[in-house]
């Protein structure tokens, strides 16, 4: 504590959550809270409620420019990638290899991430970070009204495999594969608030390894094609940005939970 004001700390990681101001990309995280008087003046309202929805309309923007472009080259039949990575991956199945793609494909389904929310909101909830929590419903939610609107948008049929089980919904972008990039890397996220820099660092690389492996499971499975796959990545780290730049936006909870500064006291 110095003579001008409390100076927040990153907790780096050493195994004390909470003990000082959480920091990270997200920025300072429900920490304590000090006198009204030293607060800074907190972004209003409408700066974050304004970035989620410009933000959203250009993701909506760019999705339909990158579908459009990836629907024109595989009509032509022109993008090799895609004819070609579903045979290669095909081409190296084996029983071992099919058992770990399931369970690759598993972590970006309703099986695993719904309850993974759910517990996690309730140990954000229980340890007093509602704002990450609001942060994790917020994402989560998105990432459906984006699957479902590009999916309608574009209508893309799924690619007819003689191996692969016919799904009811269209291909683009694979929702698994979003699902995955999203609620993991908002999970890392907020690891790496509550925890600091050195767990939040790993968190985000294991973050990124599992969306990778659940992307390539839906290829080598025969669901998606390639360019499914990467409309997904792109749209979920998009949301990410957006989700996360709304956040640091965002007025601050412990602003809302301070009473009023006595009659007389400039805050």
């Amino acid at each position: 504590m110095t003579a001008t004001g409390p100076v927040i700390r990153e907790n780096r990681g050493e195994g004390l959550p909470g003990a000082v101001a959480e920091a990270g990309p997200l920025g300072p995280v429900d920490a304590p809270v000090p006198a009204a008087a030293t607060l800074p003046p907190a972004p209003q309202l409408g700066l974050a409620t304004f970035t989620v929805i410009v933000g959203f309309v250009g993701l909506i923007a760019s999705l339909v420019v990158l579908g459009s472009i990836a629907e024109g080259v595989r009509t032509q039949e022109v993008f090799a990638l895609d004819t070609w990575a579903t045979p290669f991956l095909h081409g190296i199945a084996s029983p071992g290899l099919d058992l770990v793609m399931n369970g690759l494909t598993d972590v970006g389904s309703i099986l695993v991430i719904p309850p993974l929310f759910v517990i996690v909101v309730v140990w954000l909830i229980r340890t007093h970070r509602i704002s990450l929590a609001a942060l994790l419903g917020v994402a989560s939610v998105g990432s459906l009204v984006l699957q479902a609107t590009m999916k309608l948008f574009f209508a893309r049929p799924r690619p007819q495999l003689p191996w692969a089980k016919v799904l009811p919904d269209f291909s683009f972008p694979s929702g698994h594969t979003m699902n995955a990039v999203i609620f993991y890397g908002t999970l890392a996220l907020i690891l790496w608030s509550v925890y600091g820099r050195r767990v939040g660092v790993a968190a985000v690389v294991i973050a990124a390894l599992l969306a990778l492996g659940v992307g390539i499971s839906r290829i080598y499975l025969g669901y998606h094609y390639l360019t499914d796959v990467v409309g997904g990545i792109l749209a979920g780290i998009a949301w990410l940005l957006v989700v996360g730049a709304a956040f640091r936006a965002r007025p601050t909870w412990r602003r809302w939970r301070t009473p009023a500064s006595p009659p007389g006291i400039v805050s």
